[in-house]
């Protein structure tokens, strides 16, 4: 797969004024093209967990989420539900089971693909995202254990983003019996992905290579160990299966030449993120001297600061290495992310808005606080706003 250049907006599907798919949603996607941006970048579109609100740790990875309805009490047929039952018969009797409701999953259904149907008229195609891993106790966990492993649970090591490692806590795949089913839990789950969106970037990805195994009942995630994942042999079984997927890899954190070695051999592009230039010395891939043709290049992710947050923490040092407009840093660094010759460019919509720290969408490490809450003014997105990132855009060759 080959990424042609452009340009598009990441906002979670939650964060519109409203948090549904409402009159707002088709208001941003004609923002979008006034824009001049070809893709709408969304998190994971399954149901939030319920404590935290996070949309990485979902009680299913098949379902969609009933809280982005904005209609939750639109009618739905006999004949509707016998056929979403027919085209999702691998899944929904498990979420069902769980206690999620088929009506719920039609009315997802029938408003996200009439929003994007919408977003496709107006050449805006739209970037998912799917977790590596599922929620412990959710609706895949519990009606397929075999492919689970009892005693460890998933994490990342101590990094720049905690000092304990972050202790997701999800179950981890017992990839020995995942094989022995032909992968086929990650064929329906890509097939299942990609009714729902046009490119996929897949979480973690660095975990197919070698993933962080913590036991349960440990407090952080300090004392984990590296174990070897599957490898190529997960994308190949997809494949075989559903054809060539888009696919983009986050390959972010500890990255080993196996990693990289993966991602070419797949073909993937990668991400390089702007925020995290200046660490890594002159051969880090995040600098804009070193962009790959073939990668997503972002001003920085939902788990970073928005731009201007991330610049106000800076010292006086640090923004003087940086080429950036100290007058206006957070437009400055989308421009350098569109300027990049990375093919994709994307920047939250926080930093489209000029925000600060208080629009952070997650502070990974931690619970609860504003972590998955923020939403949009809807008055924000003005025509005059438009017409500056369209200009951007064509004088970057994006449009």
């Amino acid at each position: 797969m080959l990424l042609e250049r452009a340009s598009g907006i990441l906002l979670h599907a939650s964060s519109f004024p409203n948090g549904v798919l409402d009159e707002h949603a088709y208001r941003f996607v004609d923002w979008l093209a006034a824009a001049g941006q070809r893709w709408w970048q969304v998190l994971p579109l399954g149901p939030p967990e319920g404590i935290t609100s996070s949309p990485y740790m979902s009680p299913s990875a098949f379902a969609g989420s009933p809280a982005l309805l904005a209609r939750p009490r639109a009618r739905v047929t006999r004949a509707e539900v016998d056929a979403y039952r027919r085209r999702h018969a691998y899944w929904i009797d498990d979420w069902v089971a769980f206690g999620g409701g088929v009506d719920d999953q039609v009315r997802f259904d029938r408003e996200w693909s009439a929003l994007r149907r919408y977003a496709a008229k107006r050449r805006i195609r739209i970037f998912g995202d799917m977790p590596i891993y599922v929620a412990d106790g959710g609706a895949d966990h519990v009606a397929r254990p075999e492919l689970f492993q009892p005693r460890a649970v998933a994490g990342v090591p101590p990094d720049l983003f905690a000092r304990d490692g972050q202790l997701w806590g999800n179950p981890l795949y017992d990839w020995a019996a995942m094989r022995a089913e032909g992968y086929r839990w990650w064929t329906e789950r890509f097939r299942r992905s990609f009714e729902l969106v046009d490119l996929m970037r897949v979480d973690h990805f660095r975990g197919f290579v070698a993933y962080w195994s913590v036991r349960r009942g440990n407090k952080t995630a300090r004392h984990g160990r590296w174990l070897r994942g599957p490898g190529a042999s997960v994308f190949r079984a997809v494949q075989s299966e559903l054809g060539t997927l888009e696919l983009v890899a986050e390959d972010l954190g500890v990255i080993t030449t196996p990693v990289v070695r993966l991602r070419q051999e797949l073909g993937l592009p990668g991400m390089v993120v702007l925020q995290f230039q200046l660490g890594g010395g002159a051969r880090s891939p995040h600098r804009p001297e070193n962009h790959p043709q073939q990668a997503v290049v972002y001003t920085g992710t939902h788990d970073n600061d928005t731009a201007l947050g991330w610049w106000e923490s800076l010292t006086e040092q640090e923004r003087a290495a940086l080429e950036l407009d100290a007058a206006d840093p957070a437009w400055s660094l989308i421009a350098q992310a569109w300027q990049s010759r990375a093919a994709l460019a994307i920047t939250p919509l926080q930093d489209v808005l000029r925000l600060g720290n208080d629009a952070r969408m997650n502070l990974p490490g931690s619970e609860g606080g504003t972590n998955w809450q923020w939403r949009y003014d809807a008055k924000a997105l003005t025509g005059e706003l438009a017409s500056e990132l369209r200009a951007l855009t064509r004088s970057a060759k994006r449009g």
